[in-house]
């Protein structure tokens, strides 16, 4: 089973970032002890309450003192049994991450995820991150000397205006830093941030597509030739080294998640906290988990598996979208299959649907073309 903890605040809001966090801090202590709240209140949310996976989200997760890390997972040590090789994640910011923070949180995770985004100073500022480039490269050196082995970094591409090199650049020292992971996300402008809110008044263009289809076609080449495995669209792991947590999500494994705005899954519905955190601590307070559930029908639970099976290198097995459907999936979506196959887009190995190189610049709309109703 596996645990989800949203960390709901950040220093200042990144200009592309449309995930739930507030900049004011004065009540985080309080949240933290809504969400230990909340944990008592969904102990038995989970088929099992084994973890063998916990991450902690945000926001900004690195922002918590060590007391309010403590007495979160001394709470998920009260209500479950932490697998004695639980991967334990926690999200930082590389201006968070000074030698003494890191002994700190060594004794409480055993794996980080350090939100980079680039090397490239310049936009750095244009993103509104809290780091430099210099901190951005210094993080990683530190965490590896406080005996964190287990790194993931994220990195931003498609960022317009800009010369070719500069992603390059950010491959190769990101590649120097030798470090287990890698997610990479396309830069995205979504409308409740400061990007959309100048790209509505003319101040900024559209997203440049092509550029960020070029760039990723360079960071798969990059992480392939030295040795990562590209195992889902947006990741890429040294062998063995997966990101469990989000593997489990990929593979529509049962997770509970804690905090405003966070999100569960039981196979069968979902369920989302509000993503407000003054009605989420009252709720909490009252003793109410404040959340909607909603029922997957089975039509809902073979979209949702081709949304995310798709996305990794295991693809979607033909053998479980029947027995998802009830109905021989192959032969319900012939049509659109063909169509997928004919694209070069998709392709068939045995019983699994994967695919193909060119197909994952558009994962979504092969996944959205082989939905059912």
């Amino acid at each position: 089973m596996h645990l989800y903890v949203h960390i709901p605040f950040c220093k200042q809001a990144c200009h592309y970032c449309d995930f739930h966090f507030s900049t004011n801090l004065s009540r985080k202590s309080v949240l933290v002890d809504a969400i230990c709240a909340e944990i008592s209140l969904q102990k038995s949310h989970l088929p099992k309450r084994e973890l063998s996976t916990i991450y902690l989200g945000g926001g900004t997760p690195s922002l918590l003192t060590e007391w309010e890390l403590a007495q979160l997972m001394t709470t998920i040590e009260q209500y479950f049994t932490v697998s004695p090789t639980a991967e334990i994640t926690l999200e930082a910011n590389p201006d968070d991450l000074d030698p003494k923070k890191l002994q700190m949180l060594r004794r409480y995770v055993n794996r980080l995820s350090i939100g980079i985004q680039t090397f490239d100073e310049s936009a750095l500022r244009w993103m509104n991150r809290a780091h430099t480039a210099i901190e951005a490269q210094a993080c990683v050196a530190l965490a590896q000397a406080a005996g964190f082995d287990n790194l993931s970094v994220d990195l931003i591409y498609g960022i317009p205006n800009r010369s070719k090199d500069k992603w390059q650049e950010d491959l190769y020292k990101m590649l120097a830093l030798n470090v287990p992971h890698l997610s990479a996300y396309a830069l995205t402008i979504e409308p409740d941030t400061a990007f959309g809110r100048w790209q509505k008044k003319g101040q900024l263009p559209a997203a440049d597509e092509v550029l960020a289809a070029d760039e990723f076609e360079e960071l798969v080449q990059a992480l392939t030739s030295a040795g990562y495995e590209h195992y889902e669209i947006s990741n890429f792991a040294k062998p063995g080294q997966y990101a469990r947590h989000n593997t489990a999500y990929w593979q529509r494994r049962p997770y509970l998640g804690v905090g405003p705005s966070a999100h569960s899954y039981n196979g069968y519905s979902r369920q989302y906290n509000i993503a407000n955190n003054s009605r989420y601590i009252s709720e909490i307070q009252q003793g109410n988990v404040p959340a909607t559930v909603e029922k997957l029908s089975l039509a809902d639970q073979v979209n949702d598996y081709l949304l995310t099976g798709l996305r990794t290198q295991w693809g979607c097995s033909l053998a479980q979208l029947t027995m998802l459907l009830g109905a021989d999936f192959a032969q319900t979506q012939a049509r659109d299959l063909a169509a997928m196959y004919a694209t070069g887009w998709l392709t068939r190995q045995g019983d699994q649907l994967l695919l193909t190189p060119v197909g994952k610049l558009f994962a979504d709309r092969v996944a959205a073309t082989l939905f059912v109703e």
